[in-house]
């Protein structure tokens, strides 16, 4: 593992601010917090928080929006989501390098996520013009039935920092194709990638109101916004603590939601698999982002045979890992976003340690600024280890041995979570009964295909619930109204 510094350019971070029914707000008198560049300490910006006047105003814009939005053609809906997607892609490598200034994550990962975002638009675009009704034929030839798919109104939303452009454009892209309109609350710690999709969709023609970007104290701005009448949807991506708490509070007020929420993604690995290719590809989905996303492989499930192969070629693997600043040449892990999952790696590691289990790389801070940590493997570890019970949303995975298909679905099944899960092996029998044997939303068999525009993206238990992506995307969205009409009446 080679650990690089750089000292940032920060000269280019983007202005930040509100966006509130088609105008940009600045600080001017509002409470403010420091942006901070994860790599070097330093400080990029300063961000404005919404106050109770400004959180009012975005419900009353996107209230009002709404009337003229839910009835908007179709084809326009469409045709500002697919100017949208253009404008991404013509942009990418700015708003790339601001994500990797506020966020940590190595350049090329950044610009990744941004193209493949764009990709997301797009098939919103298509989809949102095929959101159709269906008429049922009648007991009674008087009668006329049809059902109809309609905008649920104002959605809420609130997305995270570790994909902070790919996981609001979803939400975005799902409640405008549906006709709603959306007041957004992105990640106060990575803003830049927020700000760049309000700038876009203004360039794309979208009309003032239908989307609205605030900034604040998570607690307060979620109380506000889900307990406001206007708001009838509310989508969370985050944790499943802060997740189950704002569903409870929709909860009080009927309003809908959709939650994607933690996992801890169980990695299977059988002995017929080709374990030296498993162990080099589940290393680099351990390393992307630094072990900060949801549907990150943690828990390695090796088959006893193997797993001494696949545990050294694993760790040899993780040790090719050159971590550094993100805007740095060749660097393939970047910082963690917070000091705080510094701090909850090491109280993980800690915890390891002291029930005996071995470190076989990394479990500690890396020198010098920033708040790096270097990749980290557990092993010869008992399964209740905090490691192994709790998300470490970090560059760390546990390594352990299974006897057959029947003990790992037990283990892989004995938590709460239900995100991700992978599997490999050469039996398709074996891929069968693992994979339907799995409580998982998402399951990949040799490969990494998750998180396609294409495919539906969501958990069960308590990762979650409601699909993000796929023909899925706008159910959350929409209600389902029935009318029938007898047409001879006089």
């Amino acid at each position: 593992m080679q650990h690089e510094r750089r000292s940032a350019d920060t000269a280019a971070y983007p202005s930040v601010g509100l966006l509130i029914d088609g105008e940009w707000l600045g600080a001017d008198g509002r409470a403010t917090q420091d942006i901070i560049n994860p790599a070097t300490g330093g400080m990029l910006g300063k961000l404005p928080h919404a106050d109770a006047a400004d959180l009012g105003r975005a419900v009353v814009s996107a209230e009002r929006a709404f009337l003229s939005w839910r009835s908007t053609s179709p084809l326009v809906r469409s045709a500002v989501l697919r100017r949208f997607a253009e404008l991404v892609r013509a942009n990418a490598e700015d708003i790339a390098r601001g994500i990797t200034l506020d966020q940590g994550k190595p350049l090329a990962e950044a610009l990744g996520e941004v193209r493949f975002s764009a990709e997301h638009a797009d098939w919103h675009a298509e989809e949102c013009r095929r959101i159709y009704g269906r008429i049922i034929p009648p007991r009674d030839p008087r009668v006329a039935q049809s059902v109809l798919r309609e905008p649920v109104g104002v959605c809420a939303a609130f997305t995270p920092w570790n994909f902070p452009f790919s996981q609001a454009v979803r939400k975005v892209c799902a409640a405008l194709g549906a006709g709603c309109t959306i007041i957004l609350k992105g990640p106060e710690d990575t803003p830049s990638a927020i700000v760049a999709i309000g700038r876009l969709f203004m360039e794309a023609g979208l009309p003032p109101g239908c989307l609205n970007l605030v900034w604040g104290e998570p607690a307060v701005v979620s109380r506000m916004l889900i307990e406001s009448p206007a708001v009838r949807k509310v989508s969370f991506t985050g944790s499943v603590p802060v997740g189950k708490q704002l569903a409870a509070l929709a909860g009080q007020h009927m309003k809908r939601t959709t939650m994607e929420l933690g996992g801890h993604a169980p990695a299977i690995v059988f002995d017929d698999a080709d374990v030296e290719a498993a162990a080099q590809a589940l290393a680099a989905q351990k390393l992307r982002n630094a072990g900060q996303v949801c549907v990150s492989p943690t828990r390695f499930y090796v088959q006893r045979r193997v797993h001494d192969r696949f545990l050294d070629r694993f760790v040899a693997a993780l040790a090719t890992a050159r971590v550094g600043d993100g805007l740095g040449a060749d660097v393939t892990m970047g910082p963690l976003c917070h000091a705080r999952r510094q701090d909850a790696m090491d109280a993980l590691v800690e915890d390891a340690r002291s029930r005996g289990a071995a470190i076989a790389t990394g479990g500690r801070r890396l020198d010098g600024p920033g708040f790096f940590y270097a990749p980290t493997v557990i092993h010869d570890a008992p399964d209740d280890i905090r490691a192994m019970r709790e998300e470490p949303f970090g560059p760390l995975g546990i390594v352990t041995p299974f006897d057959d298909a029947a003990d790992v679905l037990r283990r892989a099944n004995s938590l709460p979570f239900g995100l991700a899960a992978y599997l490999f092996t050469r039996s398709a029998g074996t891929a069968h009964t693992v994979a339907h044997g799995l409580s998982a939303g998402m399951v990949s068999v040799n490969h990494f295909g998750l998180a396609l525009a294409e495919t539906p993206f969501g958990g069960v238990n308590d990762s979650g619930y409601g699909s993000e992506g796929g023909q899925e995307t706008f159910d959350g969205y929409l209600t389902t109204k029935f009318i029938t009409h007898r047409h001879d009446m006089p």
